[in-house]
């Protein structure tokens, strides 16, 4: 961390004068404790992995999974435990102090439709089943977390709130993310003292996108000054690694309509089927730039009533993902070029007959972000590699919940639960548990060196 940034953040967050580092962290007795138990308890918590994994959690129906974390937080002694509007589960740790307030995290949610099979099976230290990986074992994981706190009687400096958050997966949209902060915002171009908190942090200017109708742009809430620190448990393996960069994405819905008709009688007029594979093609044709790194796929196309019908409709579903703001709005607004393109031509093809219009209806958007290698934050998750003894720390980007309050300048970083996953969204996922309760262990020592004691 250079000078400026460890000045500006002892200025304004004059607790960190005194921060813990890890390897001081883990010889504190409490510490110490909680650590042993994250390890001792390593086959109760792959047996909460299953418990949770085999109650369904398909987008935007987390409830029943999430009431059985909700006991598991109660178990733990967690207080004030509620569920927000999103159907987010929180529950808080107290700390001697309000601050360092750092709040941990992990998805309930998975992209398997109602009705999947979810049992789970295992073989020896593997396990599969659907979610079983992404996010179970992240769930398993926070449950954890606090079950350790709870054992090795930590007393942390500053609070710990624990969240487990809807809507990650697909078209959730990071909708529990979204109404976790949307009090407790920093909006784009005002500072808010805990930006500066563990570092200097990008604001991506990406949360105008979601609060650009309401009376708070441009202000920061009064409860936004609460949270110093984001972690969200999902993904990056093996556990030495670590996501600092939220890859933003746009998911579009493109929809052609017409008068359709009988293929035979109604020939000559435009179609909306027809458009819809000129803008297929348009949109093949886009170049986007190797660094940053971004991408577009058409996921899902649909339309057309018969083979001998002029369909009155089609639709094409795109996502677009990149790791700068930048070249995510320069590939959007491609897409839709390509999309009007084929709706002129379609049109100009048959001469107007039937005339077709087009339709772009935004499905998701998910805000790009990045937290400095360099920073308070990072620089204590390096630490906590170190003083396990596990390899070097390795960063890289990815889509996580974390991407939602790094666009935002909340200092956040995603962890991995430990374990090593594979086939993911896929019924065949499956997670080797070899040493899974080093991710807790990494977890503990994390948010307790933050959180201070």
């Amino acid at each position: 961390m250079n000078r400026l940034t460890l000045a500006i953040a002892l200025f304004l967050f004059p607790y960190f004068a005194h921060a813990a580092d890890p390897k001081t962290t883990m010889q504190q007795p409490a510490v110490a404790e909680a650590l042993r138990f994250a390890q001792s308890n390593a086959e109760a918590n792959i047996e909460t992995q299953i418990h949770l994994c085999e109650i369904a959690a398909p987008e935007f129906h987390e409830e029943k999974r999430a009431a059985a974390v909700e006991e598991l937080f109660k178990a733990a002694h967690l207080q004030n435990i509620h569920t927000d509007p999103a159907g987010n589960l929180i529950g808080d740790r107290p700390g001697k102090n309000p601050h360092p307030h750092i709040v941990i995290a992990a998805h309930l949610d998975t992209v398997f439709p109602e009705g999947t099979d979810v049992h789970v099976t295992r073989n020896g230290n593997v396990l599969k089943g659907p979610g079983i990986y992404d996010d179970c074992r992240g769930l398993a994981a926070l449950v954890g977390v606090a079950q350790a706190l709870d054992a090795g009687k930590v007393q942390t400096t500053g609070a710990i709130t624990f969240v487990a958050d809807t809507g990650e997966e697909g078209l959730g949209d990071l909708r529990g993310m979204k109404e976790f902060f949307r009090d407790k915002s920093i909006f784009p171009g005002v500072s808010c003292r805990a930006s500066a908190s563990m570092g200097v942090f990008r604001n991506e200017n990406a949360a105008a996108h979601h609060f650009r109708d309401t009376e708070q742009q441009g202000k920061c809430s009064k409860s936004k000054s609460d949270i110093d620190a984001f972690i969200s448990i999902d993904g990056p393996e093996p556990i030495t690694d670590a996501i600092t960069g939220g890859v933003g994405s746009y998911r579009l819905r493109l929809t052609y309509s017409g008068p359709g008709g009988h293929s035979f009688n109604a020939f000559g007029i435009a179609n909306p089927i027809h458009a819809l594979g000129r803008a297929i093609a348009k949109i093949d044709e886009i170049q986007t730039p190797e660094t940053p790194r971004t991408t577009f796929n058409v996921g899902r196309i649909g339309g057309g009533t018969s083979v001998n019908t002029i369909s009155s409709s089609a639709f094409a579903e795109i996502d677009m993902r990149s790791e700068e703001s930048g070249a995510l709005e320069t590939t959007k607004a491609a897409v839709e070029r390509a999309a009007q393109s084929a709706l002129d031509e379609e049109n100009a093809r048959w001469h107007d007959h039937g005339k077709l219009t087009m339709k772009i209806d935004l499905l998701g958007y998910r805000p790009t972000g990045s937290t400095p290698s360099n920073s308070m934050l990072v620089d204590t998750v390096r630490g906590v590699n170190q003083a396990m003894g596990l390899s070097a720390l390795t960063t890289s980007r990815q889509s996580t919940d974390s991407n939602f309050p790094m666009s935002l300048g909340i200092p956040s970083i995603t962890l991995g639960a430990g374990g090593t996953g594979k086939d993911a969204h896929t019924v065949n996922e499956t997670i080797d548990i070899t040493d899974a309760w080093k991710g807790v262990q990494r977890l503990v020592l994390a948010v307790s060196t933050l959180a201070g004691w």
